[in-house]
């Protein structure tokens, strides 16, 4: 397991300005004026008078302003976006979060952010410079910003609300027909300890490790996942689905360890067999205020290590919101033509 730890591998925005690390790199760090310009645009979008991120108006405006965002992020992420990377993960350092200096980490189950912060602005600015944000409906009742906080209760959750165990590897809402081609996590506040870390497994990486029949075997239909958790009650489980599909040169991921089922004993073995290669991919962030990390949805599975949460107000405080790049795919789903999926 590869560990990218504060600073490794950072290009240095200081002394090359005008450089743009090819995708593959996986990390930009701001320069000092470019920070200046993100927080220049991230209080204009605060101050506008909209309502906060659920505001269509509020989307509208983070669009615009993604448009005046330094140009390397702006070229990076249309790379990232275009062409991915082998790790399936983007990171951009330097982002101005101020929200999670001053206020108390959130405790409760279903937190999400509805004000127009700092924040929230910069994961909204993002959004739009990859497609667009969305929400479903039945998880944290639709909102396009979501807290990523360990809540009392739920040590062991298999879901964002978790802590002292590990979260599994997951391809986002893996069930779901519409499931978001990005995970946009912005980081407000680390763990006391700095031992929580964002887990990535990429197909790309991971392929060439497996042998022809497991590669077979997950090219084929021979497997079910459920609904998480976060969704509730009575959302239903998606149809028999392959884990590997689309060009199998460099096929997409649809597997959630702890929600799909093998329906067959070569696909039992195949999934055990891509969770050993996961492990041994994996690469590790652990996230420091003011981080933005960019999941590829499509080709790589996320999770997080375990940590010990506190309760004290200063626990690790993540914000995410999801994105899609072709909104209109899900036209049926969205009432009014607005960014919750029902």
């Amino acid at each position: 397991m590869v560990t990218i730890a504060p600073g490794l591998g950072v290009v240095d925005a200081l002394s090359s300005p005008t450089h743009v690390p090819d995708v593959d790199d996986g990390i930009l760090e701001l320069a000092p004026y470019e920070q200046e310009i993100v927080s220049g645009l991230t209080l204009d979008l605060e101050t506008s008078g909209h309502t906060g991120p659920d505001d269509p108006g509020w989307v509208e405006l983070a669009r615009a302003r993604w448009e005046r965002m330094p140009e390397r992020a702006r070229l990076l992420v249309g790379r990232f976006k275009r062409f991915g990377n082998a790790g399936g993960c983007l990171l951009v350092r330097g982002l101005p979060v101020a929200a999670g200096a001053t206020q108390p980490t959130p405790s409760k189950a279903g937190s999400v952010c509805s004000e127009p912060t700092a924040a929230a602005a910069v994961l909204s600015m993002f959004a739009t410079g990859l497609g667009d944000p969305v929400a479903y409906r039945p998880e944290k009742s639709g909102a396009l910003v979501q807290d990523v906080v360990p809540v009392p209760g739920l040590e062991k959750f298999q879901g964002n609300a978790g802590s002292k165990t590990m979260l599994s590897f997951h391809v986002e809402n893996a069930f779901h027909e519409h499931r978001p081609e990005y995970i946009s996590l912005l980081c407000l506040r680390s763990d006391h300890e700095n031992v929580a870390g964002l887990l990535i497994a990429s197909i790309r990486r991971a392929r060439p490790l497996l042998d022809a029949a497991t590669v077979a075997a997950l090219s084929a239909p021979e497997f079910s996942t459920a609904a998480p958790p976060s969704f509730g009650a009575g959302v239903s489980c998606a149809d028999p689905h392959p884990v590997l599909g689309g060009d199998p040169a460099d096929p997409d991921l649809r597997v959630d360890f702890a929600a799909t089922e093998p329906l067959t004993g070569r696909a039992r073995r195949a999934l055990a067999a891509l969770a050993e290669v996961f492990g041994e991919v994996a690469t590790t962030i652990r996230l420091q205020p003011g981080d933005w990390a960019i999941v590829d949805n499509r080709i790589a599975a996320h999770g997080r290590t375990r940590f010990v949460p506190r309760y004290d107000g200063f626990d690790r405080w993540l914000q995410r919101t999801y994105v899609n790049v072709d909104l209109r795919r899900s036209r049926a789903l969205r009432a009014g033509d607005g960014y919750i999926l029902g």
